[in-house]
């Protein structure tokens, strides 16, 4: 498949026909509305909850192989599903905790988190914050707004399973910002020296595999974090301009005042598609192929309009997208990750790479710790065509994991 996210969709098994259906909408505690599906076969009393800060997994590719092995499936969207422009992680807690909330209640006897990529960041945040109690969880977000951990009801699940874990959506963006944009305001501004897409640096157009030496990856590096702080400082910047704008509303009735109190501050990110391990297979190699997750030519998706953190808000951006102010790197809050935990690498892996699992497994707290690996892209296509595709090699290291941990049926008949 060539194209804007080549790879992201696989087709997927069938779900049993005995599945039970399901869906609901749940308020958080500080009340959003937010909406799930379940999806039940008979006997089970073990359910998995899916769920992604920005996307909508209803149809993941892991939810029929789950449901196969006796397994009760949640799916949950966060309040940002498709439309990340204001996505707060600390909100995306809330939402999450009103999903485990709903779970206990309908009876099952075992609750498991599963994060797929941007997923796993996010429930290993979640896993942190639940573990605490009080004012031992955040108070603030990264723009210092009021977030209601503390009060907020969240059950600790009975088990983590992460899949292809990438490192965090502030992490992740690090490594695929451009350094090069000398100019925030122009999406064609470079600074040649550190363009990734310039041939005395290194590139070769596809298909040949591009080469950069270490000099230049370091110094690369280095640049991609002094942007990503740049961007801070404007964030910031604006997020002090709106509370002083709020400020004066609160004590004025004039309505230039009001227009500044709720002016939206949206910030644009050009140019982040630009991971030197995306054209260089020599960089951290695995069994990933030539690109990105967005497309077979970075050096031309990283131009176009589709990327992370294209638009955000101020909060967005220091919560969500800064890896250097964000609180939900999955590195960062791994130690909090106390439950049964099992973590799994897929072989060609565009996000997650081999030292990501590395660092994971080291940083991740839980006694019952168990570290698979498996042949597959990110999005759970197969390495080669005609051979399983990851999502199943997946569901099966999961299905065992949890079997050997967690009963498939039921004894009773209480619950869904």
């Amino acid at each position: 498949m060539s194209g804007l996210g080549a790879g992201r969709y696989v087709e997927s098994a069938q779900p049993p026909a005995a599945t039970v259906t399901s869906v609901h909408a749940l308020k958080t505690h500080d009340g959003a509305k937010v909406t799930g599906v379940l999806r039940t076969v008979p006997g089970a009393e073990t359910v998995v909850a899916l769920m992604h800060p920005r996307q909508d997994l209803t149809h993941h590719g892991l939810v029929p192989e789950l449901l196969a092995r006796g397994f009760a499936v949640w799916t949950q969207g966060s309040r940002s599903v498709n439309n990340d422009v204001a996505l707060v992680h600390e909100q995306a807690l809330l939402d999450a905790a009103a999903g485990q909330v709903f779970l206990r209640e309908q009876g099952f006897q075992h609750t498991v988190t599963l994060g797929h990529s941007g997923g796993g960041a996010l429930f290993a945040f979640y896993h942190q914050q639940a573990g605490l109690v009080g004012d031992e969880r955040i108070a603030r977000t990264p723009a210092g707004r009021p977030i209601p951990l503390a009060e907020a009801d969240m059950p600790v699940p009975d088990a983590a399973v992460f899949v292809a874990p990438h490192p965090g959506q502030g992490a992740l963006l690090l490594r695929l910002i451009d350094p090069s944009v000398s100019d925030e305001s122009d999406p064609l501004s470079a600074d040649p020296e550190l363009n990734a897409f310039e041939p005395a640096n290194g590139f070769a157009l596809p298909p040949e595999a591009s080469h950069y030496a270490q000099e230049f990856v370091e110094r690369y590096r280095q640049a991609q974090r002094d942007r990503v702080a740049r961007l801070d400082e404007i964030a910031r910047s604006r997020v002090a301009e709106a509370s002083a704008a709020r400020k004066r509303y609160a004590g004025s009735d004039d309505p230039v005042d009001r227009r500044a109190a709720i002016a939206p501050r949206v910030m644009t990110i050009y140019r982040t598609d630009a991971d030197l391990r995306s054209v260089d297979p020599s960089l951290d190699p695995n069994d990933r192929p030539y690109g990105s997750l967005f497309g077979r030519r970075p050096d031309l998706t990283n131009y176009g309009l589709v990327g992370f953190a294209r638009f955000c808000t101020p909060d967005a951006w220091l919560s969500t997208w800064s890896a250097l102010s964000s609180n939900a790197g999955f590195v960062r809050c791994a130690p909090g990750v106390t439950s049964p935990t099992l973590l799994v690498g897929l072989s060609g892996d565009q996000a997650c790479f081999p030292s990501d699992i590395r660092t994971m497994e080291e940083a991740l707290a839980a006694k019952d710790l168990t570290i698979a690996h498996v042949r597959g892209t990110h999005f759970g296509g197969p390495i080669t065509k005609g051979e399983p595709t990851g999502y199943a090699l997946a569901g099966a290291e999961v299905g065992c994991w949890l079997a050997e941990r967690f009963p498939a049926g039921r004894t009773g008949t209480e619950g869904p």
